[in-house]
C-alpha cells in the first residue's frame, strides 16, 4: 500500500506566505491614514481609537456598504484602486448627510486566491480615500476562501464610524412644503445600477468596454462606467456652515435613485416634485438608455441620472442647482419634465 503524500495548507488553496506579503505591502498605506486618536499598530486583534470629542452631546454614527457589481468592471480592467476609493467615499457620504464627520474606517475583503498585487492596489485605493476624508483606516479582515470566488476576483465591504453633536443631527424632521431641492452633480453611475448597465453592455456589441463612442467625448465605455464615486463631504460641510442656506435635510442618491433616497428623509406629511430637465445628465446615462431601450421608470429607479446629493433647504445656499421643491403629500416623489 502506497502512503499518501501529506496535504499542505497551501495545497488546499490558502497561501500564508502570500498573505504575509500582502500585509507588508499595505502597511505603509494604512499607517499613512493614522490620526492622533489612533492607538496601537497594524496587525492587532482590534483597532484602538481614543474616543474624546469636543462636543456637547456626541453621537456616534455608523454605516456599512459595498460597491456591488461595479467590482466586475474592476476585474475586467484591472482598475482596483478606483473601487477601493469608492468603498470609502460611498460610506463617508452616507454618514455625512446626517451631519457627521468620519472618524475611522474598517474593510472586509474576501477572495478565492490571494493575489498580493491586486489586493494591495485595492487597499491603497481605500487608504488614499481615507486620507482625503481625514479618517483612519483602523483595521480590517482579508479572507482567503478557495473555491468560493473565481480566480482573481474578490468581494469588498466597508464600515465607517463618525460622530455628530446630537443637536446638529440632520434628520429631515424640519422639512416643510415650500422648501427647495438643491442638487449636486454625480460623476456618473457612482456605485449603483451596475447590474443593469453590465447587462446593457453585454447585449450591445457597439458598447465594448474599450470602445469610445462619440457621445462620450472620446472616453471609453469602461472609463465612463468606472468614474469614481464622488465624495460630497466638503460640499456638505460648506452647506451646514452656510448661515443663508438653512439646510434641513440631505439625501445621498444611491440604490433606488433620486426618488427612493429623497423619500427616506421626508416627513410623513410632505412629498417632493423633481424637475427632470433642470440639470444636465452625464452622457453615459443616455447611451445606456438608448442602447438598452430602457424605460424611463427603470432609468430613474436604477441610476442617479447625474445627481448624487440632494439638499433640502429653506434658504439660499451657495452651490448646487435647484431641481425641485417640497410639497404636501405622503412621502411621494413625482417627476415633472
Amino acid at each position: 500500500m502506497t502512503e499518501k503524500d501529506p496535504i499542505l495548507y497551501k495545497d488546499a488553496g490558502v497561501d500564508v506566505e502570500a498573505g504575509d506579503a500582502f500585509v507588508s505591502r499595505i502597511r505603509a498605506a494604512v499607517d499613512g491614514t493614522r490620526t492622533p486618536q489612533v492607538l496601537g499598530a497594524v496587525g492587532g486583534f482590534g483597532g484602538l481609537f481614543r474616543a474624546h470629542f469636543d462636543l456637547e452631546d456626541p453621537v456616534l454614527v455608523a454605516s456599512a456598504d459595498g460597491v456591488g457589481t461595479k467590482l466586475k468592471l474592476a476585474f475586467a480592467t484591472g482598475q482596483h484602486a478606483v473601487v477601493g476609493g469608492d468603498l470609502v467615499r460611498h460610506c463617508a457620504n452616507d454618514i455625512a448627510v446626517l451631519g457627521a464627520r468620519p472618524l475611522f474606517f474598517l474593510d472586509y475583503i474576501a477572495t478565492g486566491r490571494l493575489d498580493p498585487d491586486v489586493l494591495a492596489e485595492l487597499v491603497e485605493g481605500i487608504a488614499t480615500a481615507c486620507r482625503h476624508e481625514g479618517m483612519a483606516l483602523l483595521g480590517g479582515e482579508t479572507a482567503e476562501m478557495p473555491g468560493f470566488y473565481a480566480d482573481r476576483e474578490y468581494d469588498a465591504a466597508g464600515f465607517v464610524v463618525g460622530v455628530v453633536d446630537r443637536g446638529r443631527i440632520l434628520d429631515g424632521s424640519s422639512i416643510r412644503p415650500g422648501d427647495r431641492l438643491i442638487g449636486f452633480p454625480s460623476t456618473g453611475l457612482h456605485t449603483n445600477g451596475y447590474s443593469l448597465a453590465r447587462r446593457i453592455v453585454g447585449d450591445s456589441p457597439e458598447l465594448r468596454l474599450e470602445a469610445a463612442p462619440p457621445s462620450l467625448g472620446g472616453v471609453t465605455v469602461a472609463d465612463a462606467l468606472l468614474a469614481p464615486h464622488r465624495s460630497y463631504t466638503e460640499e456638505i460641510r460648506q452647506l451646514v456652515a452656510d448661515p443663508d442656506g438653512n439646510v434641513k435635510g440631505l439625501a445621498h442618491v444611491t440604490g433606488g435613485g433620486i426618488a427612493g433616497n429623497l423619500a427616506r428623509i421626508l416627513p410623513a406629511t410632505t412629498g417632493a416634485v423633481v424637475r427632470a430637465d433642470s440639470w444636465e445628465e452625464p452622457p453615459i446615462f443616455d447611451l445606456l438608455r438608448r442602447s438598452g431601450r430602457v424605460p424611463e421608470e427603470d432609468m430613474r429607479r436604477a441610476f442617479n441620472l447625474g445627481i448624487g446629493l440632494i439638499a433640502v433647504v429653506g434658504g439660499e445656499p451657495t452651490g448646487g442647482v435647484p431641481i425641485g421643491e417640497i410639497v404636501e403629500g405622503d412621502r411621494q416623489v413625482s417627476w415633472e419634465s
